[in-house]
């Protein structure tokens, strides 16, 4: 439990975002019920909120939890999910945004539609709906309740309907504004609150030396490689993270509504780039500030510094999912106590806020108006908002159901990797090779999904079956590689007839993206894709 000082702290954070939200999203419009403006901020997103949006829908409640749980357990091992961001955030500079912006799409839908069909649009909205209400909503549910059980002793879904309620009410009326102006703030909170408690932790171990000391002494230092040898009981080795990230990678930051619409708001091609790129530069600190603490709060078990007998279970294993609550109490003095919660709700209230409002924009442009192509702005913004509210619903319904994995991180990777493979399938074929046809696109998304389910699903009713030794991003890899066998086969069985909006959707050449001239001196996109690029190299040699 926490202090009463460190309560009003969090109280006091939650009612100025809920205020900020309110006020972000009612001042900036010119009119309440334009669509334009309450799904993509009237086109107006300079880069830096867009780069710092971006992070803060990434990285929630989850990522705090889970990744210092993957810190104790494995080491550094999870940062790969996070530095392995960085190189498709590039791609996504540099091959889809010129596309997104310049088609003037306001959803991936939309532009599977202009390059496809539209049952490609359908297929993909549908998809989108359901992984927004999964991925980004129900499991930050999950871990928020899990964090807010722990430090208030509040009942999990009591604290998680107060979360809804309070994040629900300035999304769903200030539109993608009013979660872009918040999420900057709590791009920083989040980030203050991470480094203070990497900072307390470093300072209770006593620096790098007995982390090396306590590794070392345990046979442990894989702890801190981030490329690990096939076999490795963490069961990330290093050729799935090169052949296995991409897919999922590609789906998360370049095809996937929740994250990509920050940078279809942007105010012009170039600020999307920056913008993009600026969240790949921000991506390094998750190892340092989120993964490492985990790391720390391993030594300090080891060295008998920190009393973890609150998370042993009855047959004497730990329940490492309360590792970050249990930090905050016992390394945290009060007052700082609430900054910290402060930062887990920035997190929480960031990704939920992000995905209502994606799910809002596709149900109203990627299905309802499919229906209604005469409907007004007004009952666009309208048909958002209850489908925003509907999916809040949903989300805390499914919350008993992914309680059951053991790491809340593998299982949204579990997750990802069968709904991703298709649907990357399609983007990369489309944007990079001519012949990339519409049937043969709509087909791989039908039966890449089916099959994605079916393995899943195999998966989840053999536990202790011959699927359950390949690791996640293997599987992701393994049925990415039929969906591009079956969209190519397909392709020359049904050749494409480009329309001539189609014919301006994919690159003649890998080279023709930077032929684009940019902005001069160092906020070029060309020259900040090649600095991030040796940053990640150094970093991977370092840490290999």
């Amino acid at each position: 439990m926490i202090s009463s000082t460190d309560i009003v702290i969090s109280i006091c954070y939650v009612a100025f975002i809920v205020l900020l939200g309110f006020w972000a999203g009612m001042s900036g419009k010119k009119d309440s019920n334009a669509a334009g403006e309450y799904f993509l901020a009237g086109k107006s997103l300079r880069w830096p909120m867009i780069g710092m949006a971006l992070f803060a829908t990434n990285i929630s409640c989850l990522h705090l939890v889970s990744l210092a749980q993957s810190g104790f357990d494995t080491g550094l091992l999870a940062g790969n999910f996070e530095w392995m961001a960085a190189f498709t955030l590039i791609l996504l500079a540099l091959f889809f945004i010129p596309f997104y912006i310049r088609s003037g799409v306001a959803t991936l839908p939309d532009f599977l539609e202009r390059r496809y069909n539209r049952n490609c649009r359908d297929w993909l909205a549908i998809v989108s709906v359901v992984s927004a209400v999964v991925i980004h909503i129900a499991f930050s549910f999950l871990a928020g309740g899990i964090v807010l059980e722990t430090l208030f002793g509040i009942n999990m879904f009591t604290s998680i309907i107060m979360i809804a309620v309070v994040t629900g009410a300035y999304t769903i009326v200030g539109g993608l504004r009013a979660v872009v102006v918040t999420e900057s703030v709590q791009t920083v909170v989040l980030l203050a609150g991470a480094i203070i408690i990497t900072i307390l932790s470093w300072w209770k171990v006593g620096g790098w030396h007995p982390v090396i000391d306590v590794l070392q002494g345990n046979e442990q230092m894989d702890k801190l490689s981030m490329l690990r040898p096939p076999g490795d009981p963490g069961g990330l080795p290093w050729y799935a993270v090169f052949l296995g990230y991409p897919v999922i990678g590609i789906w998360y930051w370049c095809a996937d509504q929740t994250i990509v619409q920050r940078v279809l708001g942007a105010k012009d091609e170039n600020h999307a780039r920056t913008g993009a790129l600026f969240c790949g530069f921000i991506k390094v600190l998750p190892v340092f500030i989120f993964i490492l603490p985990g790391l720390l709060a391993y030594v300090l078990y080891k060295q008998g510094a920190l009393d973890l007998s609150a998370l042993q279970q009855a047959d004497g294993k730990l329940h490492t999912k309360g590792i970050y609550s249990l930090m905050i109490t016992k390394l945290v003095p009060p007052g700082l106590v609430g900054i910290l919660v402060a930062a887990l709700l920035s997190g929480l209230m960031s990704q939920i806020s992000g995905a209502l409002n994606s799910i809002a924009t596709l149900v109203s442009y990627d299905l309802y108006k499919r229906y209604r192509p005469e409907a007004t702005d007004k009952q666009l913004v309208k048909t958002g908002r209850v489908a925003a509210g509907l999916a809040l619903l949903l989300s805390i319904g499914l919350l008993p159901l992914l309680n059951r994995y053991e790491s809340l991180f593998n299982g949204i990777n579990d997750v990802i990797s069968h709904i991703a493979p298709p649907i990357t399938c399609v983007f990369l074929l489309g944007v990079f090779w001519k012949k990339a046809s519409a049937l043969a696109a709509q087909y791989t998304l039908w039966l890449g999904s089916a099959l994605g389910a079916i393995v899943y699903v195999i998966g989840k009713v053999s536990p202790e079956g011959p699927l359950s030794h390949i690791p996640a991003l293997m599987v992701a890899f393994y049925l990415f590689v039929v969906c591009m066998l079956l969209q190519v086969t397909l392709s020359f069985a049904f050749p494409m007839q480009h329309t001539p909006e189609s014919s301006r959707l994919y690159w003649e050449s890998p080279l023709a993206p930077l032929r684009v001239k940019g902005w001069p001196g160092l906020a070029n996109y060309k020259v900040l894709s090649g600095v991030l690029l040796g940053v990640m190299a150094v970093l991977y040699w370092y840490f290999r």
